[in-house]
């Protein structure tokens, strides 16, 4: 099922819809400021591994998910007064910034080294559909892992519609990524350049 949002002004109710299949159990495929993601209630283990399933993911590759604003990012990571800084520059935007995980984070989201990947998107439906939700929701992209990532709603119906209990569509997107930039440490470090500007990261500024 394709259900369209307004990307500018998300519909309460429907943004009410959404949620309720996402406390079902449900899988959705959502807009964010980059392409299009997929993702569940980081609460529920079933959801989480059939995300793994429907896009063919090895599991020592985590992912990564989204919060609503940074004060919840601190319920899910350790944040130092120099990541919180880095991360209210730049915030809400195109990064994903890998943090230590806090200890309700879900093993089946952190790294070996018990980090995360934590996304504050400049998109106001997903940003809508997190504070209705309470809780964080998992973010990778619309794709099967090795390929091109959909930007196209329509798209991603046709690769996975069969497989996700609804689509949101919020408008034609980009294809592109974020930028994902590790602020584990006193540096930051730049994991992987996506749409993001890294230029201050890889200048060494916060």
């Amino acid at each position: 099922m394709i259900l369209e949002i307004n990307s500018d002004n998300p519909q309460a109710r429907l943004i009410a819809q959404v949620v309720a299949i996402l406390k079902q159990g449900g899988i959705i495929a959502y807009p964010t400021d980059t392409t299009y993601g997929i993702g569940c209630s980081i609460l529920n283990k079933k959801a989480l591994e059939r995300i793994y399933q429907i896009k063919q993911r090895e599991r020592n590759k985590p992912l990564s998910f989204i919060c609503s604003d940074l004060s919840e990012v601190s319920r899910y990571a350790q944040v130092s007064n120099f990541s919180f800084k880095t991360m209210k520059r730049f915030l809400p935007g195109p990064y994903t910034f890998v943090l230590e995980a806090s200890r309700i984070v879900p093993d089946l989201l952190m790294t070996r080294q018990k980090t995360v990947g934590i996304r504050v998107p400049d998109n106001a439906i997903c940003l809508a559909i997190v504070r209705e939700l309470g809780h964080p929701i998992v973010t990778t992209s619309a794709n099967l892992s090795g390929e091109e990532p959909l930007g196209d709603p329509f798209l991603v119906d046709e690769e996975l519609g069969n497989q996700l209990e609804l689509i949101v569509d919020g408008g034609i997107l980009t294809a592109d990524v974020s930028s994902v930039v590790s602020l584990v440490g006193d540096h930051p470090v730049v994991l992987r350049q996506g749409i993001g500007d890294t230029s201050a990261f890889n200048s060494g500024a916060s």
